[in-house]
């Protein structure tokens, strides 16, 4: 039977790392939709929105240098580097157009690689993303406790006890995308690897205040959970989603979407509204 998420796709880099891919929809006219997972997550976390976007559009995931089955990279793991990879990852996809969709912390990234070439993005689409106008992310207490979680979450790997903590997550995925993720998504090398964005991560999001991505009259959609729950309490549900009103509100053709009934895997809890969001953006981009 074929993969519910599709055909393998790799994507050489200049540098010779290999990037893997994965597509749907391959015969949808343009624009293409390019997902970018959270943190520490791999493809498989948007195998729900996928099939669904594959019906109207293109639609391409992939793992980030390190995790799941693309190749880890010698050098930092800064977000510049990040972008830059995703940059190169829509270059051998073809000329675009492209609606690049993030969630997490892939939404700051998605938004740096869509600044350096604004005119091949007809949209983006952030799926609660990390901000730089949130407090809370920003601030001193969340600095000091991420690091150590992120460790802590090594251990849990090497003894093999991390995918248990997320079992909710993987009873919500269909089967194949499952077994990839229980196979891919929570091993030592993984959380090696987020730990590498750990480093820099936070600092160059804070740099954002000053020097933001400069996006012009890209349409942007930001989607936010409501719920709490996955480490967020009322007060930082309430900044993120303060945060995320102020960044689309910075678009000419910025639109806030709250997911009543999410927390922060909002493609895991409400994969339908994601994708009708996405098809708004497709659907724009086309006329």
């Amino acid at each position: 039977m074929a993969h519910v998420q599709g055909a393998p796709r790799p994507v050489r880099l200049p540098d010779g790392r290999e990037l893997f891919a994965m597509e749907l929809g391959t015969a949808q006219p343009p624009p293409t939709v390019v997902f970018e997972a959270g943190a520490a997550a791999t493809r498989s976390s948007w195998a729900l929105v996928q099939p669904l976007v594959a019906e109207f559009a293109h639609a391409v995931v992939y793992d980030r240098a390190g995790l799941g089955r693309s190749t880890p990279d010698p050098l930092s793991r800064t977000m510049r580097r990040m972008a830059d990879d995703l940059g190169a990852l829509l270059t051998g996809l073809g000329p675009g157009p492209f609606v690049l969709v993030g969630h997490s912390a892939g939404g700051p990234i998605v938004r740096l690689a869509a600044a350096d070439e604004p005119k091949r993005v007809a949209g983006l689409v952030l799926v609660d993303p990390s901000d730089e106008a949130s407090e809370v992310l920003l601030g001193r207490l969340f600095r000091i406790i991420e690091k150590p979680v992120v460790r802590a979450n090594l251990l849990l790997a090497r003894t093999g006890l991390l995918a248990r903590l997320y079992q909710p997550m993987l009873r919500a995925l269909p089967p194949d995308s499952r077994a990839d993720m229980v196979r891919e998504g929570f091993t030592p090398d993984l959380v090696r690897t987020h730990l590498a964005q750990t480093r820099t991560y936070l600092d160059e999001l804070a740099t954002f205040r000053d020097t933001p991505p400069q996006l012009g009259d890209i349409p942007v959609t930001v989607i936010s959970g409501t719920r709490t729950g996955s480490g967020m309490n009322t007060r930082t549900r309430a900044d993120a989603n303060a945060s995320h009103a102020y960044r689309a509100a910075l678009s000419p053709a910025g639109r806030h979407v709250l997911a009543e009934r999410s927390g922060h895997y909002v493609p895991l809890t409400d994969p339908e509204l994601v994708a009708t969001e996405i098809r708004s953006l497709v659907d724009a981009a086309r006329g």
